[in-house]
């Protein structure tokens, strides 16, 4: 058997603060959602003047790129390249840059995903959060 490697509690409120901090800094007003490695729900934060869609948004990134163990950009630039039959594939939504998978040793532990900005800027929030575990 192998050791599997899981988020606590703890590593969930520190990824969480650290992207309301980025996104407050920037005066981004976003939502931020943390799921775990099977792209279950583990946080939801809606930020006062985050759009309501965004709050369908974060998470459906971060569940994308939790199953995928990528980030959801690479979804986006492959239906963006032409290969839209992509669209069909089950369980995967959110098909948004915004979306990064918390990895550790090769493992996928979970991802962040944030919605209600830039794309980019998105993305920038959800490194962050990972960043403060020191992943």
């Amino acid at each position: 058997m192998k050791t599997k490697f899981t988020l606590e509690l703890s590593d969930v409120k520190a990824m969480a603060a650290a992207a309301e901090t980025e996104a407050l800094k920037n005066n981004w007003m976003v939502t931020i959602a943390i799921v775990d490695d099977g792209g279950h729900l583990l946080w939801l934060q809606r930020l006062d003047g985050a759009p309501p869609i965004s709050a369908h948004l974060a998470p459906a990134k971060a569940h994308t790129a939790a199953l995928g163990r990528r980030e959801s950009k690479v979804y986006e630039e492959v239906i963006n390249g032409g290969r839209t039959s992509f669209l069909s594939a089950p369980e995967i939504k959110g098909l948004l840059e915004g979306g990064v998978p918390i990895m550790k040793d090769g493992q996928c532990l979970g991802a962040v995903g944030v919605s209600g900005v830039k794309s980019s800027e998105d993305a920038q929030i959800a490194k962050v959060a990972i960043a403060a575990i020191g992943l």
